[in-house]
């Protein structure tokens, strides 16, 4: 069977199974002649860049209801956007969210570039990002290849060189099974697959369209595909968050734009490399314990203190009605144990 006999089959299998996602133009709609928005196409990718499908959706529903358009998102304030992310993860995401916004209306009128070369001057949009919004929005025949388009092609082909290594290979097997014809389509169709079926454990290689042509699976070894290089152990950094509360508020700083947790609002805390700090007021401050969260690069301990403060705070601002949902969910744990000690 040809490639473009490959890539009509699996067409013609996302045609009767593509998952509804609130920022998809179904198959049928599409035919149609219903066109994506550009706008939640890009949206939704620049959310689950890291992020899972059903973590997104929640965010996805209350960004779009608030800032329908990227004009109503570029005149969104910055601590607004924010608090809607808290929770996502990788800030820098949001930061690049609004710049990007921001850009599209002062520099394009409004419109997203329709091409990917022009995505790609956009803030916060790399290759992959550019790729999609290129094939999905406005038909672009462009090559999209995420971790489950990886694991397809790496199955299909048989491509037994671990990733991170492979993935030049990668690419170029999934730009050769790219069709002229519904480019955007099968972009989407191929991540279906490999999100539904081709799944990283117990592929249900039965009913996949692409099974009697996977070499893969004619080997026996499709479980075991893609190989990867082992990863090292993560690093265990520790640090220190102090929660100071006054009648019903809470001292909070907004964290620098660059680094970690850029730009998002939080309780004053060191620089949790073990270098120690100083806290942000005179008080008796009480050790309650500790929270542990993991991030992409390392696992953090954070020791929570906690005091009622009375006298001139060094550094923060107050905080009267704190919403724990706009918080990052490291300060939101330690919020949590707080909040418990002090209810209790």
């Amino acid at each position: 069977m040809s490639l473009a006999d490959l890539s009509s089959q699996l067409l013609s299998w996302y045609d009767r199974n593509a998952r509804v996602m609130p920022w998809r133009v179904s198959p049928s709609d599409r035919s149609a002649g219903v066109r994506p928005d550009p706008y939640r196409v890009w949206l939704s990718e620049v959310m689950l860049q890291q992020t899972t499908v059903a973590a997104v959706r929640d965010y996805f529903h209350r960004f779009t209801a608030r800032w329908p358009d990227v004009a109503a998102l570029a005149a969104a304030p910055d601590a607004d956007v924010m608090g809607e992310w808290a929770g996502l993860g990788y800030y820098a995401r949001a930061r690049n969210l609004l710049k990007c916004a921001r850009a599209v209306v002062a520099e394009h009128q409004g419109r997203f570039p329709a091409t990917r070369e022009g995505l790609l001057t956009l803030s916060g949009i790399g290759p992959y990002t550019a790729s999609a919004i290129a094939a999905i929005a406005f038909d672009e025949v462009a090559t999209v290849v995420d971790g489950n388009v990886e694991r397809v092609m790496s199955r299909m082909f048989r491509v037994e060189a671990p990733l991170p290594a492979a993935k030049p290979e990668l690419v170029a097997l999934a730009e050769s099974l790219t069709p002229s014809d519904r480019p955007g389509d099968y972009a989407q169709a191929v991540m279906d697959l490999g999100a539904t079926i081709c799944t990283p454990r117990s592929p249900a290689c039965g009913i996949c369209p692409w099974n009697h042509a996977c070499a893969a699976r004619a080997a026996g070894v499709q479980a075991d595909l893609p190989r990867k290089l082992p990863k090292g152990d993560k690093p265990v950094r520790q640090g220190v968050v102090w929660l100071g509360h006054c009648n019903g508020a809470w001292l909070m700083e907004r964290r620098p734009e660059r680094g970690l947790l850029g730009g998002m609002l939080g309780f004053p805390g060191d620089g949790w490399d073990g270098s120690g700090g100083t806290a942000p007021a005179q008080a008796p401050w009480q050790d309650i314990g500790e929270v542990r969260h993991t991030f992409t690069h390392f696992h953090l301990i954070l020791r929570v203190l906690v005091a009622q403060i009375d006298s001139q705070v060094g550094r923060g601002e107050w905080v009267p009605r704190l919403r724990p949902s706009d918080l990052p969910t490291v300060m939101r744990k330690a919020h949590d144990l707080a909040r418990g000690m002090l209810d209790g």
